[in-house]
């Protein structure tokens, strides 16, 4: 990497058999220098992508890149992108976005990608990722991390070019399945714009001289631990205590994202130890003290967008399912079929209570799964919240029920953005924000 240029980076925005665009300044086509504006459509024909209008019709290879004739004032959007992808508030949306728009094909589809700046990019994650409201120091602390982490992906994806090394995310045998989901799907960009890398919406979300201005004081700051670009992680919501990255990846230990209790002191009470079946199910079921549980409108609001806010639930939260639903969910999420479910049984968990070995019992069959989201797809028609939770068997010779008592949402390794916020709220710095989540790295300017 360049230390003193700023990196220009890719992001994968979505795929289809065919993408409607619009071009809302001049473009030209680099292959033929031909300049080209209004709306479009890319489709895939064998390899190569043809853009067509109307009656005219551009044919290229693969990829095709449109590069702006005006520069920065120049923009275009794509039609019906999919955001939110599997999870509950899945919708589509028109987004508009600045910088190059490259075409490729994928798997016999077409896929857009947006071309541009680490930093015009990390203005549109932060306002995409929450509010643009949310305090300044917030603000400037997930500039930051979210810095780290693009870059620690692509030095990752360049490490791993540079071997002959398969990497795997799944190791099964007939009894246990046990997977976990990273970046390893994307080999023809860098990220992708969805919450399976870091949510990227353009120039969708409107941003504010806040956001611009957090990334624009904090240009270039990374966190590193000896030297090294951190993985920074983050998520919604820990639900008290973060978890470690080998518990929900790769199992590879990382120093700086460790066991963090969500508290300036453990609070009271309670056990902080939540591996054992007993301690967790203490501290699921209560609501200890913890910067993530707030029920402040004006700090949820600063961190939610409107379609996060449709989930409030977020600290400690309810799934009931009866027999039947529960047995007809891990047979169509799976493919397997169990019979009727008799039980779930947490096996293992991690220091932030969630499970990482899951066994799903039942009258034709029972397996172990894991990791964290491969038991929260499992376990819901999208994903459950967390894999922080107990399971409740109630009801009689008639009807049976599993009520899963739960905490927090995401992974819970990193940054807790509703907790971040609230330290923000609170007038605590975003490096004092940045050291509570992520003990022993440090700032760094690395551009």
């Amino acid at each position: 990497m360049n230390e003193k240029k700023v990196p220009q980076i890719s992001v994968g925005i979505f795929s289809g058999e065919e993408i409607a665009f619009t071009l809302n300044t001049p473009f030209l086509e680099s292959a033929e220098g031909s300049e080209i504006s209004g709306r479009w459509t890319a489709v895939c024909a064998g390899h190569k992508v043809i853009m067509q209008k109307e009656s005219v019709k551009l044919g290229s290879g693969s990829p095709v890149l449109l590069v702006p004739a005006f520069g920065f004032d120049s923009s275009f959007t794509l039609h019906n992108v999919t955001i939110g992808k599997g999870f509950h508030w899945e919708r589509k949306e028109d987004q508009v976005f600045k910088g190059y728009l490259k075409f490729i094909v994928e798997a016999g589809k077409v896929t857009a990608v947006n071309v541009l700046s680490i930093e015009d990019y990390l203005t549109s994650v932060i306002s995409s990722e929450m509010s643009a409201t949310s305090s300044e120091e917030f603000l400037k602390a997930h500039a930051v991390i979210s810095r780290s982490w693009l870059l620690a992906q692509i030095e990752k994806s360049r490490a791993a070019d540079s071997t002959a090394e398969k990497y795997f995310a799944l190791t099964a045998t007939e009894n246990e399945i046990i997977r976990w989901y990273d970046r390893e799907d994307h080999l023809n960009f860098d990220v992708c714009a969805d919450d399976h890398c870091q949510r990227y919406q353009g120039i969708t979300r409107a941003s504010t001289e806040a956001v611009t201005r957090a990334v624009r004081e904090t240009s270039g700051e990374v966190l590193t631990y000896n030297g090294k670009i951190c993985d920074a992680r983050y998520y919604k919501c820990c639900g008290g205590i973060t978890e470690l990255f080998e518990n929900v990846w790769e199992p590879v230990n990382h120093p700086y994202l460790q066991k963090v209790i969500d508290n300036p002191v453990p609070p009271p009470g309670y056990d902080p130890d939540v591996s054992g079946e007993e301690n967790a199910g203490k501290w699921i079921s209560g609501k200890p003290e913890a910067f993530c549980n707030t029920s402040d409108k004006i700090v949820l609001s600063q961190v939610l967008n409107n379609y996060d806010q449709e989930t409030n639930d977020f600290y400690r939260w309810k799934v009931i399912y009866s027999q039947k639903e529960v047995s007809d969910l891990v047979k169509a999420k799976s493919g397997i079929d169990f019979g009727t479910v008799t039980a779930l049984v947490p096996l293992e968990r991690g220091v932030s209570g969630r499970i990482k070995r899951l066994r799903i019992e039942g009258t034709r069959r029972t397996m172990i799964i894991g990791k964290e989201l491969e038991i929260r797809k499992m376990l819901s028609k999208s994903h459950l919240y967390s894999s922080c939770f107990f399971v409740e068997k109630t009801g009689d010779a008639y009807e049976t029920r599993f009520i899963l008592h739960g905490a927090g949402w995401g992974h819970g390794v990193g940054l807790c953005q509703i907790g971040a916020a609230v330290m923000g709220s609170k007038g605590h710095s975003y490096s004092e924000i940045l050291r509570h989540y992520y003990r022993g790295s440090a700032l760094t300017k690395k551009y």
